[in-house]
């Protein structure tokens, strides 16, 4: 069991009211986290691929439901010349004016179980002779159809089996999408922070830099400081100045570039909230590896890809077989002067065809196409377990990653402590004329570069305990599915 520690931040409720344009927003990790997961690019986008997904199973599963058309030619009107052939054998073009319209009322029904097409249909075709004034009526008020592939590749039958997973992988990437989002809110919030942090230990330093650089000008004036000292003291106000610029510099890129990935206002001023109260709660690898695997849109795609590769397996033979076709109508027809004709006294019809197709002699293509297909699924097979081996490593190693900092976080926080003490002993020592510039400068150097680590390791802990909700989706800290 590992026991970890969360910052409390994290639980705060979001803050953020309407502010006017002056206002300075204060912001905890929390209600940045919120904030991109609802209006930044990212999320929209996120939320955007699921729709689309949603879209393209709704399609698929209409392929499994009946389908009604309307269809036909509205007129097909035709002047001409055509040959016709005399008793003599001789041929005079006769001229011909004549319509042909046509409507088909048909319903089809795919059956995914045999991969054919049951159909019932109705239509209806009017012949108009301009020359001759005539008018004739063609119709089949009823035909009801089976067309069936025997032996065939079932592409049906395969779809019913891999699209619902298609559409469970969208559902869970969706939630893993919203999680990276926050993962790299969290990464920008804590870039923001550093360069807050910086900016407020530059502007610090330039303060007792130049508190420092005065007390030497009144010792330098009594004699008790050499020209040396004091010119390293103003080269130390000047190099503050410096920090200040830069960091200023900094802060204003980083707060840019949160403001833009979260989508907040540029106009207002955004001051962000150390997240330093901690909570803790313990995490068993066994259970996050488990959460993962039930979770994660990876364990339903390695099931996705082998089925995809089972299916070209099976489409490579039954494209490659022998080839049976089975069609067969049975229905109405007739023939009258006027429509309502068509529709009275209807004679039967019946249609029934067995086609077969038969590879006699293809140069060993049909083999090679199924021993192809049988060679990629052994290697989708071979990397899907190398993945799922990378799958489990990932967590384990982010595991470790958070222990790690953990205590890492809790000696660069009481160094934090230390050397800021330790500073303040020094520069009143310095004033006391008890110690050198070059210690009073390393003793500020450690202060600085403590409170920096100590930044660092919270930004740390944070990608990793993010990058591991990203790998399990499951938030240990109520635990709960995300």
């Amino acid at each position: 069991m590992f026991k970890l520690i969360l910052l409390a931040g994290i639980f705060m409720p979001i803050v953020v009211k309407s502010q006017s344009l002056s206002d300075t927003v204060k912001l905890n990790l929390q209600d940045v986290i919120e904030i991109a997961k609802t209006h930044s690019t990212a999320a929209v986008q996120a939320a955007t691929i699921r729709e689309n997904q949603y879209w393209q199973y709704k399609t698929f599963k209409s392929n499994y439901s009946p389908q009604l058309s309307l269809d036909g030619t509205l007129p097909q009107f035709s002047k001409t010349n055509i040959p016709v052939i005399q008793p003599d054998g001789t041929v005079e073009f006769k001229p011909v004016t004549n319509d042909n319209s046509q409507v088909n009322l048909g319903l089809t029904q795919n059956i995914g179980l045999t991969g054919g097409q049951l159909f019932l249909g109705s239509n209806v075709l009017r012949f108009s002779d301009f020359d001759r004034k005539q008018t004739r009526y063609n119709g089949n008020p009823l035909i009801i159809g089976l067309n069936q592939p025997l032996f065939a590749f079932n592409s049906l039958s395969w779809d019913k089996k891999i699209e619902p997973l298609r559409y469970e992988e969208s559902q869970k990437k969706y939630r893993e999408d919203l999680e990276v989002v926050g993962r790299d809110a969290s990464e920008l919030f804590f870039s923001l922070l550093i360069a807050q942090i910086n900016k407020d230990i530059a502007a610090k330093n330039l303060s007792n830099n130049e508190t420092i650089y005065k007390i030497g000008e009144g010792k330098a004036a009594l004699g008790r400081l050499s020209k040396d000292e004091l010119l390293r003291l103003k080269l130390g106000v000047l190099n503050a100045r410096k920090a200040v610029s830069q960091a200023n510099v900094d802060a204003e890129t980083s707060d840019l570039q949160l403001k833009s990935f979260i989508g907040f206002s540029a106009t207002n001023q955004i001051q962000l909230i150390l997240p330093e109260n901690l909570l803790t709660f313990e995490v068993d690898a066994a259970v996050a590896v488990q959460q993962a695997k039930n979770n994660r849109q990876k364990a339903i795609e390695f099931k996705r890809a082998l089925l995809e590769a089972d299916k070209d397996v099976a489409k490579a033979k039954g494209e490659n077989g022998l080839k049976v076709n089975l069609f067969g109508t049975f229905g109405l027809t007739n023939v009258a002067n006027q429509l309502p004709g068509i529709y009275r006294n209807a004679k039967d019809q019946q249609e029934i065809s067995l086609g077969f197709q038969i590879p006699i002699l293809d140069w060993g293509r049909s083999a090679s196409r199924i021993k192809t297909a049988q060679s990629n699924r052994k290697l989708v097979e071979a990397n899907i377990k190398q993945a799922q081996i990378n799958f489990e490593q990932e967590i384990y190693t982010t595991l470790r990653q958070l222990v790690m900092i953990k205590e890492q976080m809790q000696t660069n926080a009481e160094a934090d402590i230390t050397a800021n003490e330790r500073f303040e002993i020094a520069k009143k020592r310095y004033f006391l004329n008890d110690l050198s510039i070059t210690d009073l400068n390393i003793a500020l150097q450690e202060k600085d570069q403590a409170r920096r680590d100590y930044i660092f390791s919270l930004k740390s802990f944070w990608n990793a305990y993010f990058s591991l909700r990203v790998l399990t989706l499951y938030d240990f800290a109520t635990n709960k599915n995300i």
